[in-house]
């Protein structure tokens, strides 16, 4: 009991919220009637501001307005300091919403870097920002894009009801989302850093400083993300025109142990390396939540000189759990729930959908969550149609006050298909693996 009221005490003291804002506009200033983007639809209204806790956003509203508000919830985390249009990116990916008639908003968040509750306060904050502007809609949904994902699911459960127990989210929709928490979510791409490493012995080289791996790179490092290519090309020919017997080995080993695709190798590299100095060295305070002490890796041409000669670490205590404080969701979910996720996601693996089932089952909610997959290849950007599916799914179920079937989803689908051009990819009865470790 000793060590768990230290923990909280040190949550407290040494929390992953950081206040400082980024430069730019004022604080508070908005929401300003501003010039929509191209890509919305004829009529439609946009205002931009930005929060008194620092985050820039955008708000679209369309001319035949529903009356129903989606919040937007952006991935990431990004790690640089945010700028005034940032949010555009993410309105453009998302446009088919702001066509099918819902208001939209989204928010950089107050700074770059991880912090999933800090995110999920920006996340609300807007919510409010809206309500005071122009009232309350007659529905507010929230709406999680991969990391964002996290962000919504903690922003539900942190923000469900205010302090009257009144529902704040009516909704939520998750798609791609990371979802098996901070604590989980992230373990693989530690492994990943360890097994490339023992093949590869460039990151760091024998001759650099050197450092916990876990850590994600030393204070001082100027390494940017093109250096890395670098690095992983120089080993395992990746980006090459061709490849040595050596590379060769060094990539097939370095995939099959890890499970990651060739073309997600350096993405994932990348999270390992500068998303780990941000979340270790900036918000856990050098602390190392990640543990491979007991892991068996597999899948080598040599799996016992692998396991013998990899670098092993054990995560502190504390560590884990701020990092389980800040990310980890407890499946308590109180508004009718939706997740589209596609099978093959080389980004974040769609076994997160199981380890998120299974979180609310344990909390008793399961008759809230309804889980959709596709079979597509993407992450970032699935088929239009799908989004509008679920959303329109997500409308009906609150209408009727009963949770739909996945083929009364995928018939709404096909509807959105033929307005919006595009094919639906939704595979139905699929079961997501148990999430790997």
């Amino acid at each position: 009991m000793t060590r768990w009221w230290l923990t909280a005490l040190l949550i407290a003291m040494f929390a992953l919220v950081n206040l400082a804002p980024p430069a730019g506009a004022e604080i508070g200033e908005g929401p300003n009637a501003a010039t929509c983007p191209r890509f919305l639809p004829r009529g439609a209204r946009c205002w931009s501001g930005r929060s008194e806790l620092g985050g820039y956003y955008w708000i679209a509203t369309p001319a035949d307005w529903n009356g129903v508000l989606v919040v937007h919830a952006h991935g990431g985390p990004r790690s640089g300091q945010p700028a005034p249009d940032d949010p555009l990116e993410d309105m453009e990916r998302f446009s088919s919403t702001v066509r099918e008639g819902f208001a939209w908003a989204g928010s950089t968040y107050r700074r770059g870097g991880y912090g999933v509750r800090m995110a999920a306060e920006d996340t609300d904050d807007l919510r409010r920002i809206f309500w005071e502007r122009f009232g309350r809609p007659q529905r507010t949904l929230l709406h999680g894009q991969s990391w964002g994902g996290n962000v919504a699911a903690k922003a539900a459960e942190l923000y469900a009801r205010d302090a009257e127990g009144d529902t704040v989210w009516d909704g939520v929709i998750i798609t791609s989302g990371v979802l098996a928490g901070g604590t989980r979510a992230y373990e693989f791409r530690a492994d990943l850093r360890a097994v490339y490493q023992y093949y590869c012995r460039n990151h760091p080289r024998a001759d650099e400083p050197q450092y916990p791996l876990w850590r994600g790179l030393p204070d001082g490092s100027t390494m940017t993300r093109d250096d890395l290519a670098a690095r992983v090309r120089e080993c395992a020919g990746v980006g090459a025109r061709s490849r040595t017997a050596m590379q060769r080995r060094n990539l097939a080993d370095i995939l099959a142990v890890t499970g990651v695709t060739e073309d997600e190798l350096v993405p994932h590299l990348a999270w390992a390396t500068f998303v780990f100095r941000d979340m270790i060295g900036r918000r856990l305070d050098g602390r190392n939540p990640f543990d491979n002490s007991q892991v068996h890796y597999a899948g080598a041409h040599d799996d016992e000189a692998l396991n013998r000669g990899v670098e092993r670490f054990t995560a502190d205590p504390e560590a884990l759990a701020q990092l389980g404080y800040d990310a980890d969701l407890s499946g308590l979910i109180a508004v009718p729930t939706i997740t589209i996720h596609a099978k093959f996601d080389p980004t974040a693996f769609v076994s997160h959908e199981a380890a998120y089932r299974d979180a609310v089952a344990r909390a008793g909610r399961s008759h809230l969550l309804l889980q959709m997959f596709t079979n597509e290849r993407e992450h970032s950007r699935l088929s239009s149609a799908e989004y509008v599916s679920g959303l329109t799914a997500l409308m009906r179920w609150l209408d009727q006050g009963q949770r739909p079937t996945q083929v009364e989803v995928a018939e709404l689908c096909a509807s959105a298909a033929r307005r919006h051009r595009v094919r639906c990819y939704f595979d139905l009865g699929f079961t997501p693996p148990a999430l790997r470790r």
